[in-house]
């Protein structure tokens, strides 16, 4: 990934997949243009249900997999766990502490997931996050709480996240001059949507996306999915 000039970092889905015809869209164009784009791929799943779509959706490989939610990076085709990551997060996670807080808790439902990284769940009664996210603090859990599309719940190492696993990328391999667009369609997106490079927010996008404040690099697609990542690099790159 080292010396790469230009960047995609996007969500899978809703975002990148979602429109075939603005997928094969997209892919033609960067095909044709005198530079590669290195591909980035941030996602809620886990690493399995990635490759999973990966395959499905016949997407090429990208450079870097970051999954749960910014608590897991894999590295190349044979997707390598970055060991350095994994290290820095694990510092200050107390997993066990945040499940026994969420067994006091009505309205939410715990998901059964193959990583130690995060504990995720479903939301059936919204006042339930609050309630959560105010024992976290009264019980200092290190934590970073994240809640999208009105019934997803996830509590992270604090030290993570899309934005800052996006963020952490970008130094390790001293790629921030790169021309970069990151791009999204939900709230688990925002911080990485927000770090000051250019960005997408998908025609499709969930509510807390579309309500978010105005700023000049934040770009608001009317194309949904792919077709909205086409119409940003047009805006923001168009050399």
């Amino acid at each position: 990934m080292n010396g790469a000039t230009h960047l995609l970092a996007t969500d899978l889905d809703g975002t990148l997949v979602g429109d075939k015809a603005g997928l094969r869209e997209l892919l033609d164009f960067y095909e044709e243009q005198p530079y590669e784009v290195g591909l980035i791929y941030i996602t809620g799943r886990h690493l399995a249900s990635a490759q999973t779509l990966i395959n499905d959706e016949q997407l090429p490989i990208p450079k870097a997999l970051i999954t749960d939610v910014g608590t897991e990076i894999y590295m190349g085709a044979g997707f390598e766990k970055d060991g350095n990551w994994e290290a820095l997060l694990m510092r200050n996670w107390m997993p066990a502490r945040v499940e026994a807080i969420a067994k006091g808790i009505t309205g939410i439902h715990k998901q059964d997931l193959p990583v130690d990284s995060r504990r995720s769940y479903h939301v059936t009664d919204p006042q339930a996050v609050e309630q959560f996210r105010s024992l976290l603090q009264q019980h200092a859990v290190p934590h970073k709480l994240i809640f999208s599309g009105g019934k997803d719940l996830d509590i992270l190492p604090p030290q993570s996240g899309k934005g800052q696993a996006l963020q952490y990328l970008l130094e390790r391999y001293e790629i921030s001059g790169a021309k970069l667009l990151v791009a999204g369609d939900s709230g688990n997106d925002l911080e990485m949507l927000t770090l000051g490079f250019p960005s997408v927010i998908v025609g499709n996008a969930q509510p807390e996306l579309q309500q978010h404040r105005q700023h000049p690099l934040i770009y608001r697609a009317n194309r949904h999915c792919a077709g909205g990542i086409y119409e940003a690099w047009t805006h923001f790159h168009a050399d």
